[in-house]
C-alpha cells in the first residue's frame, strides 16, 4: 500500500505534465569533451568550474518547462554514487555519502535559481544499478539490493529529496531492493527498467512480469513505474496489459542501437529530435499514466524540447477539451 507521501506525490503528478533532463553523460562527454571516469558525473560537484557546467546544463531544461508550461523533474547527479561504485573510484562509504548530500545541496541550488523561478519543481533522488546495467555482473536478489542501495536511499531521503528513482534497474530483484529500502526510508520511489530490443530484461522477463512482481512484493508502495535507456521500438509493442495503467515515465534512447552497440559506439547516435518525440507521442495513447517526459543516452535538450512541444502541448489540449465536456454536461 502507498504511504500518505507517496500518494501526495502521485496526486501532484496527475494534475499536470512534467518534463526531465536528457542524456546527462553523454552530453558531457560528446558534446562538452568532458572525461567523466566510470561514466559518473558527480566529479563535477568538487569544482566550481564544474557545477557552473551542470548549472548550465539544467538551465536549458527549466527553459524548456517553462516554454510548454511543464513541471519539471529535477536530479541530482547520483546515477553513479552508490556505495559500489564509490569504492571502485576509490571513496569510503562516509565519501559517498558526502557525495549524495552535496549533490542534492546542489539541485536545491538549481532549483532556487532565476532560472527555474516559477516553476513547479520536483527534487529527485537518482539511484543507479549496483553494476553495469547492460551486463551485470551478478544478478542481485531482493535483499542484497536492499542492503547494497539502503545506504544512498536513506542518505538521499535525509538530505530532502522530494522522491527517490531508481534508473536503467537491470533486473526486478535489484528494482524490489531499492523499492524496499526506500519505504523504509519513508520516501516516495519510482522504479525504472531498462530493456532489451526485444523489450525484455537483460535476464529474458518481460517487463510486464517485472513490473507485476515488483508490485507483488511491494505491495503496490512504488508510486509509478519507467522504462529508461532504450528506444521506443524496443518496448512499444510489449505494451499490453493492466500493468500499462502504472507506467508513469519515458525517458528514451534517441539511437535505436541496442546496449552492447551502444557500449561498442565511439561517436554519438543523436537519432532524430522530431521522430522521437512523435514516438512519445504514440505512446501517450497506450499509456494512460504517462506524465514524465524524458530523455536517456544520446538525448539532449533539443529532444526534449521536441517532446514537449508534442506531448505536452497535445496533453494540455486533450484535458482542456476534456474539462469544456465536462463543464458543457
Amino acid at each position: 500500500m502507498q504511504s500518505h507521501k507517496t500518494r501526495a506525490l502521485v496526486s501532484r503528478f496527475s494534475d499536470r505534465f512534467w518534463l526531465a533532463d536528457g542524456g546527462l553523460e553523454t552530453t558531457l562527454i560528446f558534446h562538452h569533451g568532458i572525461d567523466l571516469p566510470h561514466f559518473a558525473s558527480f566529479p563535477l560537484l568538487r569544482s566550481d568550474k564544474g557545477r557552473d557546467r551542470l548549472a548550465a546544463y539544467f538551465d536549458g531544461y527549466l527553459g524548456a518547462a517553462r516554454m510548454h508550461g511543464a513541471g519539471f523533474v529535477l536530479d541530482t547527479a547520483t546515477w553513479r554514487s552508490g556505495q559500489g561504485w564509490g569504492a571502485i573510484m576509490g571513496l569510503s562509504p562516509e565519501d559517498i555519502d558526502d557525495v549524495n548530500r552535496d549533490a542534492v545541496t546542489f539541485a536545491r541550488g538549481v532549483a532556487a535559481s532565476p532560472a527555474a523561478a516559477g516553476l513547479d519543481i520536483v527534487l529527485n533522488g537518482v539511484v543507479g544499478p549496483h553494476g553495469d546495467a547492460y551486463a551485470p555482473d551478478r544478478v542481485l536478489s531482493a535483499a542484497e539490493s536492499e542492503d547494497l542501495h539502503g545506504r544512498q536511499v536513506r542518505t538521499l531521503a535525509g538530505a530532502g529529496v522530494d522522491m527517490v528513482t531508481a534508473t536503467t534497474i537491470p533486473t526486478v530483484g535489484e528494482g524490489i531492493g531499492i523499492a524496499r529500502a526506500a519505504i523504509r526510508a519513508d520516501v516516495p520511489v519510482v522504479i525504472s527498467f531498462t530493456v532489451e530490443t526485444d523489450g525484455r530484461l537483460v535476464t529474458g522477463q518481460p517487463l510486464g512480469e517485472a513490473i507485476a512482481e515488483t508490485e507483488a512484493a511491494t505491495g503496490g508502495a512504488v508510486a509509478w513505474y519507467g522504462v529508461n535507456c532504450a528506444h521506443p521500438d524496443h518496448f512499444r509493442g510489449v505494451l499490453e496489459g493492466d500493468w500499462r495503467g502504472r507506467i508513469g515515465m519515458v525517458r528514451a534512447n534517441a539511437s535505436r542501437k541496442s546496449h552492447a552497440e551502444l557500449d561498442e559506439s565511439t561517436e554519438l547516435d543523436a537519432g532524430d529530435a522530431a521522430e522521437l518525440a512523435a514516438d512519445y507521442h504514440a505512446l501517450m495513447a497506450v499509456l494512460p499514466a504517462l506524465r514524465v517526459f524524458g530523455g536517456c543516452c544520446g538525448t539532449d535538450v533539443s529532444h526534449v524540447a521536441a517532446i514537449g512541444h508534442r506531448c505536452v502541448a497535445h496533453g494540455h489540449a486533450i484535458g482542456n477539451h476534456r474539462k469544456g465536456l465536462a463543464h458543457a454536461g
